[in-house]
């Protein structure tokens, strides 16, 4: 079953994880299984591999693509399913994130993630949740409208695009919401004025930044001694927690129990980014868990 999504640097995920022959493996947003497929044929041990998701579109598909395989699925955002996993004493050879929202999230446009297509202002990951883009565009403050867009957005003109949002309630649409944005920036700048709006209403949604601040250290925990680890961001918000966690784990200090594999960030090029624009902006870091005799 072709997945319907294009894994991002595919090739440089396999050179850090090094995946063997029966080798456990997470991968806590499994989303639709690119990744997964790949590693898991290469470890031939799909009784060890766990895959998570929050959206349970993901989830029926994973199931799907791995019907008739062992493969241990979970219906869960990745910080309540670290937490179990390591409540029952769980380690592995090889854990994955790839952060942030999906193609499939943004080329669906019923979701509500994107501002190409007019739809409801819903961009839940987990669609059973109750808070929505509805509800935080709606009825937050415009205090704390303007917080998540200078925290969450970056965007110079956070306040003015706060009280705008008020001003214009109700709003009903991506199309709506998007209009704003571009009253606030005129045309004529390579990004799109709304892009910075809408992803930060996306991560106050999904809570993304404060699960992955939590879930960090749960994945480090979670990794076997020469376990690898590779995490993979979209955004300078994101891949800052991830670089200062790492930091923070590694060196040559007595106490680390991280080494880095990647000194910078790695990139997609120029060939990837052709075939998968997406691609540009993902930052890969990873790193492995050092073993106690190498302490």
């Amino acid at each position: 079953m072709e997945s319907p999504h294009t894994p991002v640097l595919l090739n440089d995920v396999m050179k850090y994880l090094q995946p063997g022959k029966g080798e456990s493996y997470l991968d806590l947003t499994a989303g639709y299984g690119g990744h997964a497929a790949e590693i898991v044929a290469v470890t031939e041990a799909s009784q060890r591999a766990t895959l998570v998701d929050r959206d349970h579109e993901a989830i029926a598909y994973l199931e799907a693509v791995f019907a008739g395989q062992d493969v241990q699925i979970l219906h869960n955002d990745f910080l309540n399913a670290s937490q179990m996993l390591v409540g029952k004493n769980k380690t592995f050879d090889m854990i994955l994130a790839d952060l942030g929202v999906s193609s499939l999230h943004l080329d669906k446009s019923q979701r509500g993630f994107s501002f190409a297509a007019d739809a409801e202002l819903d961009m839940r990951m987990n669609q059973q949740q109750y808070k929505t883009a509805d509800h935080v565009v709606n009825t937050y403050s415009a205090d704390d409208i303007t917080r998540i867009l200078k925290v969450y957005g970056e965007e110079p003109k956070a306040r003015k695009m706060a009280d705008a949002i008020v001003d214009a309630r109700p709003i009903q649409s991506t199309s709506q919401l998007a209009k704003i944005a571009l009253n606030i920036w005129p045309s004529g700048s390579k990004v799109h004025p709304a892009t910075r709006l809408f992803q930060a209403i996306r991560i106050e949604v999904n809570d993304e930044l404060k699960l992955l601040e939590s879930a960090l250290p749960l994945w480090f925990s979670l990794l076997k001694p020469g376990g690898r680890i590779v995490i993979i961001s979209f955004h300078s918000l994101e891949d800052r927690i991830v670089k200062q966690a790492m930091r923070e784990t590694t060196g040559d200090r007595y106490d680390a129990d991280l080494r880095l594999l990647t000194k910078k960030p790695v990139k997609a090029n120029a060939d990837e980014i052709a075939i998968n624009p997406r691609a540009r902006s993902a930052k890969l870091r990873a790193a492995a868990k050092i073993k106690t005799s190498q302490k």
